[in-house]
């Protein structure tokens, strides 16, 4: 949707101008579109009739250089892909999630200051964005949404900070992992919380 996005409002454009665009926009860190796949992208999107090669040209030894156009049928894919991320919730793959979905592994010393340290991380990450905002290069070379996008990010990372922050403080109070009523329930024996959880004075059975 990003390149597609782009040759249609930069048409016709080279392909080195699309990725500079996108790099410029630190597209890879936010966008997953990695710049070393662009051009890749650009010939699979003409394979498809999405795009087409107006031109190519070569000047002296540099790499020769193909302009795009967006099709018809690319502008209405464009248009399709669009409208489906306004109006719907798409939900990113999250590397922390599937770490947190362990919890119990770790000591809770250790999960607690991780989550602080995580806290910390997005707090220095979120400066930058807030500086990035009430920057000259944000109010004078950047359309006005670009900054309303700024505010999404800062938002979401305030609110995760003090989520890190309330969540270290549970664990360090001692708060079970598991309901009471999880503790010896069959299929949750290993679980590491349900060894804590049981009542003094009952051994482990040499089965489990």
């Amino acid at each position: 949707m990003m390149i597609l996005g782009l040759v249609r409002w930069m048409q016709p454009v080279h392909g080195y101008d699309v990725r500079r665009e996108l790099l410029s926009w630190n597209a890879d860190k936010w966008a997953n579109v990695q710049p070393g796949s662009i051009y890749h992208a650009l010939r699979k999107l003409t394979e498809e009739g999405l795009l087409r090669e107006v031109a190519t040209e070569q000047v002296g030894a540099r790499p020769a250089r193909t302009t795009y156009e967006v099709t018809a049928k690319g502008a209405d894919e464009f248009e399709t892909l669009l409208r489906g991320l306004w109006w719907q919730l798409h939900e990113p793959p999250d590397p922390f999630a599937a770490a947190f979905s362990f919890l119990p592994a770790l000591p809770r010393d250790e999960a607690a200051a991780a989550l602080r340290n995580r806290a910390n991380l997005l707090r220095a990450q979120n400066e930058s964005t807030r500086a990035a905002l009430e920057s000259e290069w944000m109010r004078t070379t950047r359309p006005v949404h670009v900054g309303w996008m700024f505010e999404l990010w800062a938002t979401r990372a305030e609110a995760e900070i003090a989520w890190c922050e309330r969540i270290a403080e549970r664990i360090d109070s001692g708060v079970s992992y598991l309901p009471a009523e999880l503790a010896g329930a069959e299929g949750w024996e290993g679980w590491p919380e349900a060894e804590r959880s049981r009542p003094p004075g009952q051994a482990r059975d040499t089965q489990e």
